[in-house]
């Protein structure tokens, strides 16, 4: 099977979702912040003509009806070495928990790299099912968010997480 996408249609807006052959490789909000090239998502297919789609659905519709802790699916997110030990260290992040960018950065040896790991973070290309949502400020603020802040508010809530509001600059 090739590369191909669909957009699936959440409680968060139209997801476009991107796979290649039977693994998810992306997973993007509407006015994402670092969107696939238009040329590296493929052919278009529907996605409930496509089993790989369609278990995508499922499953984060059961995780966005709080009936689903996990996701079980098959991904293949493309990174260098660096972001994916970022991104493996988000899939660790446990539901209803959050950690900050130095904590990640003082797991990978060295706190002086929070810049980079948020770096990495922000490019998570699997939104939701590697849960970026769940890295905040050290002060426990929201912070940048892929796909927007009232997004990454709504995730948190949803599974529980203690919740600071954003600071205000004025």
């Amino acid at each position: 099977m090739t590369r191909r996408h669909a957009t699936l249609t959440t409680p968060l807006g139209e997801l476009l979702v991107v796979a290649d052959g039977e693994a998810l490789v992306g997973i993007y909000f509407p006015g994402h912040w670092h969107p696939p090239a238009s040329g590296s998502i493929g052919v278009e297919v529907a996605a409930q003509g496509d089993e790989l789609f369609t278990r995508l659905g499922r499953e984060l519709a059961e995780y966005l009806a709080g009936q689903r802790i996990a996701f079980d699916l098959p991904m293949a997110p493309v990174g260098d070495e660096f972001q994916q030990a970022v991104w493996g260290m988000l899939r660790d992040i446990p539901i209803g928990t959050t950690t900050s960018y130095g904590e990640l950065a003082s797991r990978l040896g060295d706190r002086n790299l929070a810049r980079r790991v948020g770096n990495a973070v922000g490019r998570n290309p699997l939104s939701i099912i590697v849960p970026c949502h769940r890295v905040v400020g050290a002060d426990g603020s929201l912070t940048g968010y892929a796909g927007g802040l009232e997004r990454k508010r709504h995730l948190l809530e949803l599974e529980g997480a203690p919740v600071v509001a954003q600071a205000r600059l004025f």
